[in-house]
């Protein structure tokens, strides 16, 4: 678990985090009903924010072991996962975290310029093209909380697919 009072790139881990219904980690900078990633708040500061939790598969970290050192919380996730493929959930997925809090799935995370300045070629690592020339991003996914509770490291995910035809990521 992490989260970050200020727009850093990383996040230091925390014992718990609290989840919001409509707002996001509590004390985390991307928290609000409307955007706060600041390249969209330039944009358009009432889009609704639609990145109010960021999730980030573990088993990211195993595949870049030996070429980048990267720690949970260090590529500004709020909650690191293990043994669920977050990349492939459809749109709309509702993740169970813990006993009471719910994350609906918006969209795949863009892996932003940032990253290169964190380490030097790791954005090249979270972007792949798999055999039909279509992108890979591997930074994670995004979601809004309509659920609010506590989660902490080791918490189950329970993954609810939504009803009726799967609809794929796409950045948000």
């Amino acid at each position: 678990m992490s989260r970050a009072a200020s727009h850093s790139f990383s996040k230091p881990t925390v014992d718990a985090i609290t989840l919001i219904e409509g707002w996001g980690v509590e004390g985390d900078a991307h928290a609000g009903a409307t955007a706060q990633h600041l390249y969209v708040v330039k944009k358009d500061p009432t889009r609704a924010n639609l990145t109010q939790v960021h999730l980030l598969q573990a088993e990211l970290f195993d595949e870049l072991d030996g070429r980048f050192a990267v720690l949970p919380g260090e590529l500004g996730e709020n909650v690191t996962t293990r043994g669920v493929d977050l990349l492939a959930l459809p749109l709309g997925t509702r993740l169970h975290l813990g006993r009471e809090a719910i994350v609906e799935v918006t969209g795949l995370r863009s892996p932003c310029s940032k990253i290169n300045t964190y380490q030097d070629g790791l954005m090249k690592a979270l972007v792949a093209k798999d055999d039909d020339g279509s992108i890979i991003r591997k930074s994670g996914i995004m979601g809004i909380v309509v659920a609010g509770g506590v989660v902490s490291p080791g918490d189950t995910v329970r993954v609810e697919l939504p009803e009726g035809e799967h609809v794929a990521l796409g950045v948000v």
